[in-house]
């Protein structure tokens, strides 16, 4: 599948999260912006440091009412550890086949490593920004912030 490009609607999916309990995209898409963000692997150095800066600016995304959900093949219970290590206030969802990855057409790396891609979403459920970096993680947070202040 080609990947999601800005101004693509979000498909529809469903995840466990880090409590085992399942998310559908339909819990946030029409009722408030959402970050997604995916990354390689939980407990990772680039993996953690661009989990800690979603959580550090976590409040400005809450106080604008946006929604930040991270996504990798790790089990619910690896996000568990994971979040409860680094004080991550925010959803984990685990994608172990990947399903979801390929849904979005997020790329691997020259590694075969799953890719560090962000997707800012409005309200609606419309892709306003997307930002693909596997090596400026903290980034990802800067890159998102900014789109959300165009359009929330």
């Amino acid at each position: 599948m080609a990947s999601l490009k800005i101004g693509d609607r979000v498909p529809e999916f469903s995840l466990p999260n880090q409590t085992g309990a399942i998310v559908n995209s339909s819990d946030f898409i029409g009722k408030k912006p959402v970050v997604i963000y995916f990354y390689p692997k939980d407990d990772t150095p680039g993996c953690t440091a661009e989990s800690c800066a979603f959580r550090d600016s976590h409040e400005v995304f809450t106080d604008a009412g946006v929604e930040v959900i991270g996504i990798s093949a790790d089990s619910p219970e690896s996000h568990r550890q994971f979040a409860a290590k680094y004080n991550l206030p925010f959803t984990l969802l685990s994608d172990t086949n990947n399903q979801v990855r390929k849904l979005f057409g997020v790329p691997s790396t020259l590694f075969v490593l799953p890719g560090r891609v962000t997707y800012v979403i409005d309200k609606e459920g419309i892709i306003r920004h997307i930002f693909d970096s596997m090596l400026d993680f903290k980034a990802h947070v800067t890159e998102s912030l900014n789109t959300i202040k165009s359009f929330v």
